[in-house]
């Protein structure tokens, strides 16, 4: 599934800034609670009065039910959905990954009702909230490590988020 069709589907429309931020929305949703429907999180993309058919919804469909599969996998194959390295600059990559974050506290947020976390889930929502703020402004090596260190502790946090939260019911799906 190419990011880059994907992307320009949410540039094209109201709502999320890109498929980073759809993308942070349903993880976000899925780490609370394994079992939304696809259609809670269209909900969430595109409001109430939106209506979304054809190939998109088949093409969102599929990008929610990939990323559902992966927080379940015992692979833990699970990636942010983030545009390719090869494909855009190391600025567009850390503002994806500031989206990302962005989507995924909402989505979070949005089933997430308050009650016990651990403090190591409490830091890692910490952390991601401080990775809206990254500056996109980055160049050089240093900086590509930096990010890619980034992507990879946020893919283990999410892990650890999905396994804390995912399976205690606390979810509310609207």
């Amino acid at each position: 599934m190419s990011y880059q069709h994907i992307d320009s589907f949410f540039r094209h429309n109201d709502g999320v800034n890109s498929a980073a931020e759809a993308h942070g929305l349903a993880t976000g949703m899925l780490c609370v609670n394994g079992q939304t429907p696809s259609s809670a999180w269209i909900k969430q993309l595109s409001g109430e009065e939106a209506q979304i058919g054809g190939d998109q919804a088949r093409l969102l469909v599929s990008l929610f039910e990939e990323t559902q599969a992966s927080l379940e996998s015992d692979d833990y194959d699970f990636e942010p959905f983030l545009p390719d390295e090869d494909d855009v600059s190391l600025s567009e990559q850390i503002i994806a990954l500031s989206e990302w974050c962005q989507g995924f506290l909402f989505g979070f947020g949005a089933l997430y009702q308050a009650g016990e976390q651990s403090d190591q889930a409490k830091e890692i929502l910490r952390d991601i909230a401080e990775f809206t703020k990254l500056d996109p402004d980055a160049a050089g090596e240093e900086d590509e490590v930096a990010f890619m260190e980034v992507s990879e502790y946020l893919r283990t946090a999410v892990l650890l988020l999905r396994a804390e939260f995912g399976s205690k019911g606390r979810a509310r799906i609207h």
